[in-house]
């Protein structure tokens, strides 16, 4: 998805510029003031609450207005993302922010501010306030405004300049001048878009073939615990002791392992375009983790790819490459290779049922010659960067 914040002092012309955004990129338009002035307007139970608070000369509390976004987000699903007007306009409610995102397996791609000089701004005020009903565009209150501004919201555009999100725009000039500074920021985040692919299905299905191939196609860096789990056991590693039983008997490896060698993999991975993980994640927990791996570097799952394919044929191939020179110690016997499909069914399957709840799942037909099933995924693998992008 792509979340942006659009940031900057009372008549910096977010307004202008929001709507020019909105229709570009297809997003979902959060303004904090319209969405609680048209709760008010339909008497909803939120708006009623909302209306009170006002009345009484309170500020609408941060619950509520995460309530009525959540609200307005559901309305819109199938946007490319959401565009944040005047929110968040507090430290606190940068952090709610995050939260926010984070429960929809998202983030905030970057936060444009627009920078006016002071005097710019009260005169566009001014101006504003004699051809518009706004009564608080007065000198008083323009220059109260301001200085709220200052002391309050200008502290959250150095919370995300720290996460290096902040872009910093000049305000001043012509509509399309304006717009086309902000777009070449969005768009250079937009580059920097990881796309994640986790490439899922039973022992046997192609996941290591095609794993590489979407990784080659795409600039994709491929991450492959098993084959990293066997590289470590081979080298007889410290890691590669602990985790030689489990391999040997077809078992998962223990999270607190499998993490170590992921986040070294991951970690100053900057010249490619994102991640193809391979037998990662197997179970509900692991999803987790790599939610929270993933997060860390500012990015996400994209697609979870799951190659269907039969459990009769699962067997089949598994048996043939335990004759072959690529042989794993687990495809050797009949007893094994059961015991792993097994495993999967109890364990791993329900992963995709997690994605699926996400809409982060597409199911690939794993039968057919290696390039058949590979022209299926790439297909996929577009349409799910044209999503990112």
């Amino acid at each position: 998805m792509l979340n942006i914040a659009l940031f900057g002092p009372p008549g910096a012309g977010k307004g202008t510029q929001s709507k020019l955004l909105i229709e570009k990129y297809n997003l979902t338009y959060i303004a904090t003031g319209d969405i609680l002035r048209q709760e008010i307007a339909e008497n909803t139970e939120l708006g009623k609450q909302a209306k009170d608070i006002i009345a009484a000369g309170e500020l609408v509390p941060d619950e509520i207005i995460v309530q009525i976004i959540e609200k307005k987000i559901k309305t819109n699903p199938d946007s490319k993302g959401i565009l944040f007007d005047g929110f968040p306009r507090t430290l606190v409610q940068a952090y709610i922010l995050e939260g926010l995102l984070m429960k929809m397996n998202t983030t905030l791609s970057c936060m444009i501010s627009l920078e006016v000089p002071e005097e710019k701004l009260i005169q566009r005020l001014v101006d504003r306030g004699k051809t518009s009903e706004r009564n608080d565009d007065n000198m008083k209150v323009i220059k109260n405004r301001l200085n709220e501004y200052k002391t309050k919201t200008a502290p959250v555009g150095e919370f995300y300049n720290e996460k290096d999100k902040l872009y910093k725009i000049n305000g001043v000039g012509t509509i399309d001048e304006i717009h086309e500074r902000i777009t070449q920021a969005i768009d250079n985040t937009l580059k920097q878009e990881w796309l994640n692919i986790v490439i899922a299905g039973p022992p046997g299905a192609g996941k290591g073939t095609q794993g590489r191939l979407l990784a080659e196609k795409y600039n994709l860096y491929y991450i492959s615990t098993g084959s990293n789990l066997r590289k470590e056991v081979k080298n007889q590693t410290k890691i590669g002791k602990q985790v030689k039983p489990y391999l040997d008997k077809g078992e998962l490896v223990p999270d607190e392992i499998v993490i170590q060698l992921i986040e070294r993999e991951v970690k100053g991975r900057q010249d490619v375009n994102g991640f193809v993980f391979k037998g990662f994640p197997r179970t509900i927990i692991q999803a987790y983790i790599l939610d929270g791996l993933l997060m860390k570097v500012n990015s996400s799952v994209s697609i979870c790819m799951e190659l269907k394919i039969s459990t009769l044929d699962s067997i089949k191939r598994l048996s043939e490459r335990g004759k072959s020179e690529h042989a794993r110690s687990y495809d050797k016997t009949t007893e094994l290779i059961v015991s792993r499909l097994e495993e999967y069914q109890k364990r791993t399957a329900p992963v995709i049922d997690y994605y699926q709840k996400m809409d982060k799942t597409m199911t690939i037909n794993a039968q057919g010659t290696r390039e058949e099933v590979f022209d299926r995924l790439a297909g996929s693998a577009e349409k799910a960067f044209r999503n990112i992008r």
